[in-house]
């Protein structure tokens, strides 16, 4: 696939700062230095930026952090890179990072797609989280959803040979709408397919969001999606 693709227009998020603590802010002075990573329209060199070579896992979307770094402390031979927006989670998540000393963990404050595309080489990435990404539920809003076509052509370029695309979601017509578009796509395909009540979570924490969406009676919809194997 080629990389000179248009420039996104249509955001799958909205920015909601919200406040940020002291001590969130303190982080962000103290510790970008040590897990932070600007945004920056070129590839990075993961290997010089890591100091070793290893599986990487980019997560976007991750909140407080919490779960992303539960996953970099329980799996030190993995990078784990986090993509997130919202810079009060962000802080948080770098008081996390440090508390529990973390080599393998950086952090990207930067929309996701643009990072993707940017900064992240093809065939790099070992796993790619999306957790219960922004449903849009309104049937007007259903453009922003990221689990899009352009999207799945951009994630099964980055992904490396045999890598995967974790997916969840709590909402039924936006799992209806990532079953549709993952049918549809040329570069992926899924191995696994798993709804449950939060009981059966396919190999990843329990997150904030699935709570929330279990407290509303929601469902939980887990997929694994793999990048096809050239023939």
């Amino acid at each position: 696939m080629s990389d000179a693709q248009p420039h996104r227009t249509i955001r799958s998020f909205v920015r909601r700062e919200g406040r940020m603590t002291v001590a969130q802010e303190r982080a962000f002075e103290r510790l970008w230095e040590r897990f932070g990573i600007d945004f920056v329209a070129a590839p990075l060199a993961l290997d010089a930026v890591f100091g070793r070579g290893a599986p990487r896992v980019l997560e976007i979307g991750f909140g407080n952090g919490e779960t992303l770094v539960q996953q970099a402390r329980e799996d030190p031979a993995l990078d784990f890179v986090g993509v997130e927006v919202h810079r009060p989670g962000i802080g948080h998540c770098l008081l996390a990072a440090e508390k529990a000393d973390l080599r393998n963990f950086r952090v990207i404050a930067h929309d996701a797609v643009e990072v993707l595309r940017e900064q992240i080489p093809p065939g790099s990435l070992q796993r790619i989280n999306l957790y219960f990404p922004d449903p849009w539920p309104k049937k007007r809003h259903h453009k922003r959803r990221l689990l899009q076509p352009a999207f799945l052509e951009l994630v099964s370029n980055r992904l490396a040979p045999g890598g995967t695309l974790r997916v969840a979601t709590d909402w039924q017509d936006y799992a209806e709408h990532i079953d549709e578009v993952v049918a549809g796509s040329g570069g992926l395909h899924v191995v696994e397919r798993r709804e449950h009540h939060g009981d059966r979570p396919l190999e990843r924490p329990v997150t904030k969001f699935e709570r929330r969406g279990l407290g509303r009676g929601h469902r939980i919809v887990d997929w694994c999606i793999a990048r096809r194997d050239e023939s």
